[in-house]
């Protein structure tokens, strides 16, 4: 019955009329507006506090705690205009975490939950606890890489994935999230999530769009010809 309330209670709109402003962009476009979407609209009762700084450094601060009784995620969400051009092939993301799973998403702004009529387009994204004076991670991701999904549920477990079509230029919403599932469906492990109720941070300082091929640097480090920044 308690999470039949916090379903009722949840209040979507009002987070997304308090989304906060941060000096990410998508294309020279307007910085990227970024609103909570926690398990709350499902009655659960995690919560995320995200914020534009940390340690003096800009970026988007996706923080907060989760409570698995009854939940078990939270995220960030950011519409964008126009798509993502067609050309990009992969996301770049620069980030600062705490050691735990995390998962990029990409869709088209419409919903896609349990009942939801177009998917999720997630991927995994793991993180190391660094200090404050280390490096920060970066990671390519290739969209062929993203999986669709409605609400945990990877769709290569029920219709398969060709049932579905990424089409860049239809991703209307960046995402950031943390949840017991990961993007193929399966467990987040205790180890790389958590258990019962937990903090979390993950930190990105930058995502770049990647739109022509990468490549490897001499000293094997990879390389991109052309980006832009989200």
């Amino acid at each position: 019955m308690g999470n039949v309330v916090r379903m009722a209670r949840y209040d979507r709109a009002a987070n997304v009329a308090a989304a906060v402003p941060s000096p990410l962009t998508l294309n020279g476009n307007k910085p990227l507006e970024w609103h909570r979407l926690d398990d709350g609209v499902m009655g659960g009762k995690s919560e995320t506090v995200h914020s534009t700084s940390l340690d003096g450094r800009d970026g988007i601060h996706f923080t907060g705690h989760i409570n698995t009784s009854g939940g078990g995620f939270a995220s960030i969400r950011a519409p964008f205009e126009n798509g993502l051009l067609a050309d990009t092939t992969a996301l770049r993301i620069k980030f600062r975490g705490d050691g735990k799973k995390y998962k990029v998403l990409l869709s088209d702004g419409q919903p896609s939950g349990p009942w939801g009529g177009s998917p999720s387009w997630q991927v995994d994204l793991p993180t190391r606890k660094l200090s404050s004076n280390e490096a920060a991670q970066v990671e390519i991701l290739p969209l062929d890489s993203f999986i669709p999904s409605f609400g945990g549920r990877s769709a290569l477990k029920k219709e398969g994935r060709s049932k579905f079509t990424f089409v860049a230029s239809e991703m209307k919403q960046l995402g950031l999230m943390l949840s017991l599932k990961l993007s193929d469906g399966s467990n987040n492990p205790e180890e790389t999530f958590g258990e019962g109720i937990f903090e979390f941070s993950l930190f990105v300082e930058s995502i770049e769009t990647i739109s022509s091929k990468i490549q490897s640097g001499h000293d094997g480090s990879r390389e991109t010809c052309k980006g832009d920044d989200l």
